[in-house]
C-alpha cells in the first residue's frame, strides 16, 4: 500500500539486516529482483580457506563478496595479523569501487589497503603475494587517478574479474 513503510529486517539479536537483493558488486537492487546471494557472515575458515574463497569471488568479478570473506578473516585473525586482513578487505573494496565507476573511492581504499598490507612485506604470511598486491594496487590506483589530468576522459569502471589481483604466490 502507498504510504505503508517497509519493516526493517532484523537478525536474532535485533541488529538490522538488509534483505534487499544485491548485484555482483554489492549494489542494491529493487525489492523482488533476483540478486546475488550475499556471503554468510561469521563463517569460520582457516587463512588458506579464506584466501581461496576470496580469490574465487574475485575471479568471478565479485570483489564486494570477497571483501566480506576477508572481513570475516580480519575479525577472527590473531591480533598480529588483523591489519593484514583488514588491508586485504580494503583492497577488495577498492576494486569494488573501481568496478562501480567510483574512482575517488577506489583510489582511497586501494591506497589504504596497500599501506596496511605493506607492513607484512618482509613476512608475507600464508603465501600472500604482498609485493604483487602492492604493484597491482598502485597500478590500479594510478589508472583511476590518471584521468584527473584530462577531465574529458573520465574514468570508466573497470571490469572486476579482468582486474582482480592474485592473492597468493602459489595460486
Amino acid at each position: 500500500m502507498a504510504g505503508e513503510s517497509r519493516r526493517r529486517d532484523r537478525d536474532e539479536q535485533g541488529r538490522a539486516r538488509n534483505a534487499r537483493p544485491r548485484d555482483g558488486l554489492g549494489r542494491p537492487l529493487p525489492y523482488g529482483t533476483p540478486g546475488v546471494a550475499r556471503q554468510p557472515e561469521g563463517v569460520p575458515r582457516t587463512p588458506a580457506q579464506s584466501l581461496a574463497e576470496a580469490q574465487r569471488l574475485l575471479d568471478a568479478g565479485m570483489p564486494f563478496h570477497a571483501h566480506e570473506v576477508l572481513e570475516d578473516a580480519w575479525k577472527s585473525a590473531p591480533e598480529a595479523e588483523r591489519e593484514l586482513w583488514r588491508g586485504l578487505a580494503q583492497l577488495a573494496v577498492g576494486l569494488t569501487h573501481a568496478a562501480r565507476g567510483n574512482a575517488a573511492g577506489g583510489t582511497t581504499l586501494l591506497d589504504r589497503g596497500a599501506a596496511a598490507v605493506e607492513a607484512y612485506a618482509d613476512a608475507a604470511p600464508h603465501g600472500i603475494d604482498i609485493a604483487g598486491l602492492l604493484v597491482w594496487a598502485r597500478n590500479l590506483s594510478g589508472r583511476l587517478t590518471a584521468p584527473e589530468t584530462a577531465p574529458e576522459t573520465a574514468a570508466a569502471p573497470v571490469t572486476a574479474a579482468d582486474t582482480a589481483p592474485r592473492l597468493r604466490t602459489a595460486d
